[in-house]
């Protein structure tokens, strides 16, 4: 299984009809996490007249919510959560800020608004597939130790350690492990231990 989202924390922002608007897009893994992200957002902005959201928060597609906040129904939030579900993304959640600036745009005029706030953010966001990685730890001696380095130049190395041996985690597609265990035991000439870790969905490029 693997499945779109974004990466981090991306910001937009612009002005319609003197009106600001402040597009914020995060990932979110779980209704709780796109709630606390909201309750975040409109910390930020207590002045603000409207926080309008929309956020699809699992990985199916399944948990949708949306809120106009005070806006014309229809108007705000099934707007931007229609952005997310055009490009097709998971676990992202869209708060969508206005500051009233006195020219009232009308119902047309607001959903373009919060539309076009909502995909700017996409667009200037870090997209990525979430696939299922497994940690893999390989642990070999400090001779070994500029091999395996040249090795993981074009891997995701998440940790290293240097104890009573040299320990390197790094992330690799649940279905490509086999595959990289064979060409580090190959490339290593056998003088390499592995260890298993978590299994879980990461943001491969």
């Amino acid at each position: 299984m693997q499945y779109k989202s974004v990466v981090g924390e991306t910001v937009a922002e612009k002005t319609i009809e003197k009106s600001r608007f402040l597009a914020y897009v995060a990932h979110a893994e779980g209704e709780e996490e796109a709630k606390a992200y909201l309750a975040k957002i409109r910390s930020l902005h207590p002045l603000a007249t409207h926080v309008c959201y929309g956020y699809i928060a699992d990985k199916l597609g399944n948990l949708q919510r949306f809120s106009d906040d005070g806006e014309p129904q229809g108007t705000a939030g099934m707007p931007i959560l229609g952005v997310l579900k055009a490009k097709e993304l998971k676990e992202t959640v869209i708060a969508v800020v206005r500051y009233f600036g006195g020219i009232k745009l009308g119902a047309g005029g607001l959903t373009r608004a919060y539309s076009g706030c909502a995909a700017d953010g996409v667009a200037q966001s870090e997209v990525r597939s979430y696939e299922t990685g497994v940690e893999v730890c390989l642990i070999v001696d400090y001779a070994e130790v500029n091999a395996v380095m040249r090795f993981l130049e074009h891997e995701i190395l998440l940790s290293r350690d240097f104890s009573d041996a040299a320990r390197f985690t790094v992330i690799v597609k649940e279905n490509a492990v086999d595959d990289f265990l064979a060409r580090a035991r190959d490339y290593l000439n056998g003088k390499v231990v592995f260890t298993r870790g978590k299994t879980y969905f990461y943001p491969f490029v």
